[in-house]
């Protein structure tokens, strides 16, 4: 049995920009958040790469992770991820070379193969017709030969000595089957493709062949969480969530709004339904039911680390999220192991 002592807790960080900050007082927030979880002892903070989306800050995650890492000592710090169809191969194996040359045993390279964006905006970044995500797998390639320090006669500079820890991840079984096949660590995206996640993990650890770098499976699961001292407060705190999500999939991406603000929303039925299913994986309420919908979600799924995304606008309610989680589950605190 998994005992919760083992279990690895980790942060995805959206650097979330309400309609009551900017840009830069997010970014500044994540820098707190980064530190304040350190301190409680979560193992790793990643930031997501996401295009023409005004409430996410976090579009050039290797700026970040530099700012990131600077301001911590332990906590390892990495993408979650880089969308690889947006770059080159050699773009990104300096950028995350020149990050664990500087922060050694602390990057992580967490790779997609989705553009993070609407295809315009992938245009704009990639200043080509196609999407290439077919190409992905040769794309990889050549990244982790740039990493490992020499392809094709070409050297990416700062690399080879040690390079950051890669992971794939996915929403679906293709990067599950992938990363099986590579022998590579697989992060599923749970908070936004619940329905796939078993299928897709049966899929990763079904297929995995041993690599140089990992003998058996790894698996990181990210869970949608929302914690606060009621059931009540944190369904208000985590209202924006589902008001965001309707406007981004309605193609009109805006700032995340107010617990007040989305509280307010004349809502149709429909709308009502369509937030339901979309917020129907998600664990928001107090200790006792988060603590309750994290056991079930990891006694299902079994990862060996999990990770938490908490995408509320207000710093102070993230951060208390963040401490409630690691107060429920007790791993490292002192509630001691519980099995699962």
């Amino acid at each position: 049995m998994l005992e919760l002592d083992d279990l690895r807790l980790s942060v995805l960080d959206l650097v979330p920009v309400s309609t009551q900050t900017t840009p830069g007082a997010a970014l500044r927030a994540s820098i707190d958040l980064a530190q304040a979880v350190e301190r409680l002892g979560y193992h790793r903070l990643w930031v997501a790469e996401h295009h023409n989306m005004p409430g996410i800050a976090s579009s050039s995650p290797p700026v970040l992770i530099a700012h990131l890492a600077e301001a911590t000592s332990t906590l390892r710090v990495g993408s979650g991820g880089v969308m690889l169809p947006n770059h080159a191969p050699l773009v990104v194996a300096e950028q995350f070379g020149m990050l664990e040359a500087l922060h050694p045993g602390r990057i992580d390279l967490g790779i997609g193969r989705a553009p993070g964006t609407d295809q315009a905006t992938a245009y704009a970044l990639r200043r080509t017709a196609g999407l290439d995500v077919e190409d992905f797998p040769r794309h990889l390639a050549e990244l982790r030969a740039f990493l490992a320090g020499s392809s094709l006669g070409i050297r990416a500079v700062p690399a080879g000595e040690n390079p950051p820890e890669i992971w794939l991840l996915g929403s679906s079984g293709y990067s599950a089957q992938l990363a099986g096949a590579l022998g590579l660590p697989f992060a599923f995206a749970h908070h936004f493709s619940a329905r796939f996640t078993e299928p897709a993990l049966e899929l990763y650890r079904s297929t995995f062949q041993p690599s140089e770098s990992l003998s058996h499976p790894r698996v990181m699961v990210t869970a949608a969480v929302v914690c606060a001292e009621t059931d009540e407060e944190a369904e208000r705190l985590a209202a924006p969530m589902g008001l965001s999500m309707l406007r981004l999939r309605a193609g009109r991406p805006g700032l995340l709004p107010t617990p007040e603000e989305a509280l307010a929303h004349p809502y149709t039925p429909q709308e009502r339904e369509a937030i339901g299913a979309i917020t129907e994986s998600h664990v928001i309420g107090g200790p006792e039911t988060v603590r309750k919908g994290l056991l079930e979600l990891l006694d299902r799924t079994r990862p060996d680390e999990l990770m938490i995304s908490t995408n509320v606008g207000d710093p102070a309610a993230r951060l208390r999220s963040y401490e409630l989680v690691k107060e429920v589950l007790g791993t490292g605190g002192s509630q001691g192991p519980v099995a699962v």
